[in-house]
């Protein structure tokens, strides 16, 4: 049987990854890692099936015993891709989808060299602060310092990731993953 793939997705905050997660998981059989986190969870999300909300020292002591295959800090919370789950699913065959932070992202990549990184832009820096202000949970403050991040991110993505897609539309963005994916898969 032949390994999965590793599939990382990074974007900025706001710019619709976990919609485009959703129509990546409709469309093709992916394992959606669960990743870690010490932020507060948000109304509608469900502990083991959005994030594994865990405290901070919890997820230090993972950081110490290697149980993580990349970690993060953004906006003030840690983030983090449990290990074994992921390899695990790779050995079966299966497709493993990471949805990380660049940072994250460069940390798989080197560890497992591998992994396929896409990047999902915004169509304009000013729909995004659209799209972030129409969540309805973020400060105005917050929405500044996530724009800022944001310019970073894709200055670092354009040098950094395998490949870049516009999220102009989700359903659109996911056919070109899904295509990105079978190519890279060979099929």
């Amino acid at each position: 049987m032949e390994r999965g793939i590793l599939l990382v997705l990074s974007g900025p905050s706001g710019v619709g990854k976990s919609s485009v997660v959703r129509a990546l998981t409709q469309r093709i059989d992916l394992h959606f890692s669960v990743s870690w986190t010490t932020r507060e969870r948000r109304p509608g999300e469900i502990d083991g099936v959005d994030y594994v909300f865990v405290d901070r020292t919890r997820f230090e002591k993972g950081i110490e015993d290697t149980d993580l295959l990349e970690w993060a800090e953004y906006s003030g919370h840690l983030y983090g891709t449990p290990r074994r789950p992921v390899l695990a699913q790779l050995e079966r065959g299966h497709h493993v989808l990471l949805d990380i932070e660049n940072e994250g992202a460069g940390q798989v990549k080197r560890a497992y060299p591998g992994a396929l990184l896409v990047f999902i832009l915004p169509p304009s820096m000013e729909e995004l602060e659209r799209r972030l202000r129409g969540r309805g949970d973020t400060s105005d403050t917050d929405i500044e310092r996530r724009l800022a991040v944001a310019r970073d991110q894709i200055d670092e993505a354009r040098a950094e990731f395998d490949h870049l897609v516009t999220n102009y539309e989700v359903d659109v963005v996911a056919d070109e993953i899904v295509s990105i994916l079978s190519a890279a898969a060979g099929r």
